[in-house]
């Protein structure tokens, strides 16, 4: 008889535990992760997930992993579900660009996007303190940098191409100049006021922003500056243009502007393979639901795809690993509602039947799983309930998060961890510089 994974945990077959136990490996040390780092192997794209945006140890352990991935296997960046001009002073900062901050803590402390805990925290203070220093004595091809995937930033890239343009084009700078006023209007509550208005009458800034891109596109062989400023002033004006569509897009739901956000991560991910180099390799930091392949989940039945799924359609399934992480209970830090004060939440123990309450019956371990052929043939065909939390969330009403997966199609492994706790924002309402007693993390 099969037993189902909703039955009771003492009905759960011993032969479904045994499965999990004998593909996986406990995890209790960086040293646990060289068996993830040997499945790894040549691929070109990690992609490195998480089950929330407000763990300590997802950004922990995802450090410990890219540690290892750029210092042994020379990858040459991580790129974060986060916004391009903000990671891209980080991206100076770790490769010891001159002016470029002070400390990671004065970088990331200027992250001002809700949600802000989401980059201005402790764990990727010192990951970026870590880079700094493996990249300080390396020829500047070979210096690992810090780049953000996301689509969001439409007026912070606007005063960045501003910025820029005037300093290297003025030319440019008067069709920046017109592409900006057109938004301007529409600068209160980030792009929701420009979506409404494009709702209302048939107007919007598309021609603006794309004569624009052209323009700099056309241009762009006379800058005379450094090599990733050029490169950083093309892809910003690339933001503006994939940005002005999103905010359109947004007020009419259904899934076109969410399949616009991750296709303009994919065309980011690609961008900046090309400009590093025919070696390049990324390591891509972003929720479970963009690194894990959508066409293992219900987002296909509702028209969506997603970073892993496209990577994989377009790179070839061999030269992509995706890493998902998920815990059984704890605390995460959330809001209550869109730009609420930032919240210690409980996360509640895994939902009966849930991925991470099976993983939970395997001992109560930490653990790094693969998703093998053994694996693939055991749950391949079954459709498993796997929680994700987003920057919203409501502990009460943790019913509504769990995306049915068909696991071992949507990673090739996945960290599990069975208590974690709420990672440490720098934007706290006491002293900002009180520094967390485990600082650095070990990272």
């Amino acid at each position: 008889m099969k037993i189902s994974l909703s039955e009771d945990r003492h009905l759960i077959s011993r032969e479904l535990i045994h499965t999990i136990t004998g593909n996986s490996v406990e995890l209790q040390s960086a040293e646990n992760l060289d068996q993830l780092i040997d499945q790894i192997g040549d691929a070109q794209y990690v992609l490195l997930g998480e089950a929330s945006h407000g763990t300590h140890e997802y950004y922990t352990w995802r450090s410990k992993i890219s540690k290892k991935l750029i210092a042994e296997k020379g990858f040459s960046f991580i790129a974060v579900e986060g916004d391009w001009p903000d990671c891209y002073r980080v991206n100076r900062y770790v490769k010891n660009y001159p002016d470029s901050g002070k400390s990671a803590f004065e970088v990331m402390h200027a992250f001002n996007r809700w949600p802000t805990w989401m980059w201005a925290n402790w764990e990727v203070v010192a990951l970026a303190e870590w880079m700094k220093k493996h990249n300080e004595n390396l020829p500047r091809g070979q210096k690992a940098g810090f780049y953000g995937l996301d689509v969001y930033s439409l007026w912070e890239s606007m005063e960045a191409i501003l910025k820029y343009l005037g300093k290297v084009d003025p030319q440019a700078l008067e069709i920046a100049k017109k592409a900006f006023q057109c938004f301007e209007p529409y600068s209160a509550e980030e792009g929701q006021a420009y979506a409404r208005a494009t709702m209302m009458v048939p107007f919007s800034c598309e021609r603006e922003v794309i004569d624009l891109l052209k323009e700099i596109r056309t241009r762009i062989s006379h800058y005379n500056t450094d090599h990733e400023a050029v490169f950083s002033a093309e892809q910003n004006a690339v933001i503006a243009v994939n940005a002005e569509k999103y905010y359109r897009t947004m007020v009419k739901g259904g899934p076109e502007s969410w399949n616009i956000r991750d296709r303009h991560m994919m065309d980011t991910l690609n961008r900046l393979m090309k400009f590093h180099g025919s070696h390049a390799k990324g390591i891509i930091w972003e929720h479970n639901t963009h690194i894990g392949d959508a066409r293992a989940t219900d987002m296909t039945a509702d028209g969506m795809v997603n970073v892993g799924q496209l990577v994989r359609e377009q790179h070839g399934d061999n030269n992509a690993f995706a890493v998902g992480f998920g815990s059984y209970k704890g605390t995460v830090i959330a809001g209550n509602n869109w730009g609420a004060d930032m919240r210690i939440l409980p996360l509640p123990e895994a939902a009966q039947g849930s991925w991470e309450y099976l993983l939970h019956l395997c001992g109560a371990k930490d653990r790094i799983v693969f998703m093998n052929d053994s694996m693939k043939k055991r749950f391949g065909s079954k459709m498993i309930k796997h929680r994700a939390v987003g920057v919203v969330y409501h502990p009460e009403y943790e019913h509504r998060n769990y995306v049915p997966s068909l696991m071992p199609l949507r990673y090739d492994a996945f960290v599990y961890l069975d208590e974690t706790k709420a990672l440490h924002p720098l934007h706290v309402a006491k002293d900002v510089h009180q520094i967390p007693e485990t600082y650095p993390f070990g990272v």
